[in-house]
């Protein structure tokens, strides 16, 4: 039987299907109807029944059947295209060729802008070499897009979120509060505090960066596409980490929270002091400025160390490797990164209300032909930025500093 005529029957043969199908839904309605007014089934009825459902049955047998020998003529003709009718393939040159009156139309009206389109009758075809030799396998594609591993970044959490429409922020600083406040007589003077206020006017910096690629991959390839999306939005996040945190504020820099974090001087200190015990110092020194901290910024390699630490038997005093809980101490989240300049420090203060990051532009990604030579040799250059200025608006209340040995 030819390939031809395996489809028509398998098309004949499902009609059949669905026409006896309906027919035993309606007589198994009926059949129902009569035991509910007769209290049993009549023979006949029964006999009925039972031919149509063995009538159902062999032909769902022979459509499985039709659909399993259709199927494995249409795997032959993906494993070789082509080979077993004889047929030379053809190439997408020699198909375009082929179709000679679109061809000539397109060149008689040649006009900027315009674009033709050829019917390609088997790309498949086009796209495996006519010279393989027998039994050589074609070669298998794998699955997805190998990408290098990354971490999440959270340092933009902890912060305050904000909006500006405006290229630079005006914004009042609390550089120092002085606090009298007493229980007084009455009829006598009351006591005056103190506080001190610095106009501050921080500019919006723009964080970016592009790279060139071939425009037929990102038009053939939805997922390279996406994948270039997400690529390039994290390693905009990653230099706005640093900028969050070390900022100069010198030309176009943001002036990070390190910067401006008031130097680690713990009101005391506790005998064979770990990085354990800097940590709530620090959260202590926050606190007695008033502004208490809600979080905390070391090294991964730093917080995999306090994770690490043992008693003098050798249990874990904060971890337990069987029933992993999120990154916290001291009740605080902890926010871990891996920018090399931050390796045996720390930092804890009032994110949410001592900074706040405003973005004057969210992060985008743009693809352009537009750029230098990107036309003449089919490249596009793509580009991805963000617009965002940092105010810190208490400074006092952020603590750094390095850890105890």
């Amino acid at each position: 039987m030819s390939d031809k005529d395996t489809a028509t029957l398998l098309k004949e043969v499902s009609a059949e299907l669905v026409r006896v199908s309906d027919d035993f839904t309606k007589k198994a309605e009926t059949a129902m109807t009569e035991v509910k007014k007769a209290g049993k089934l009549a023979d006949e009825t029964k006999a009925a029944v039972d031919e149509m459902a063995t009538k159902q049955t062999e032909l769902v047998g022979i459509v499985d059947a039709l659909k399993v020998q259709l199927g494995e003529v249409e795997q032959r003709s993906v494993r070789r295209p082509g080979r077993e009718s004889g047929n030379s393939i053809k190439t997408i040159g020699a198909q375009m060729v082929a179709d000679g009156e679109k061809l000539k139309a397109f060149a008689a009206s040649l006009q900027g802008g315009q674009r033709l389109n050829i019917s390609i009758s088997d790309v498949q075809n086009a796209l495996i070499s006519s010279d393989i030799g027998e039994g050589i396998v074609e070669p298998q594609r794998l699955p997805g897009i190998d990408v290098m591993p990354k971490h999440r970044l959270f340092i933009r959490d902890l912060i305050a979120p904000g909006r500006t429409g405006s290229p630079a922020i005006f914004w009042v600083q609390q550089t120092g509060f002085v606090n009298n406040a007493a229980v007084v007589a009455e009829n006598t003077k009351k006591p005056e505090s103190t506080i001190s206020f610095d106009s501050k006017i921080t500019a919006v910096a723009t964080i970016a960066h592009l790279f060139k690629a071939s425009k037929q991959i990102l038009d053939d390839f939805a997922q390279l596409q996406s994948t270039v999306d997400a690529e390039m939005r994290y390693g905009l996040k990653f230099a706005e980490e640093q900028e969050i945190l070390f900022g100069d504020g010198t030309g176009v820099h943001l002036e990070g929270i390190v910067p401006q974090a008031q130097a680690f001087d713990p009101a005391f200190t506790v005998e064979f002091q770990t990085p354990i015990d800097d940590l709530r110092l620090a959260m202590l020194q926050s606190q007695l400025a008033r502004l208490p901290a809600d979080g905390f910024v070391l090294h991964f390699i730093d917080w995999a160390k306090i994770e690490l630490t043992k008693n003098q038997v050798g249990d874990y005093v904060l971890a337990n490797p069987l029933r992993l809980a999120g990154p916290t101490l001291w009740g605080l989240p902890i926010v871990a990164t891996d920018v090399p300049e931050f390796e045996s420090e720390f930092l804890t203060g009032p994110f949410k209300t001592g900074a706040q990051l405003f973005d004057r532009e969210d992060a985008n990604v743009v693809i352009s032909t537009e750029n230098n030579d990107d036309f003449e040799k089919n490249m596009v250059t793509i580009r991805c930025e963000e617009r965002a200025a940092l105010a810190v608006k208490r400074p006092e209340g952020f603590v750094t500093g390095t850890f105890s040995s």
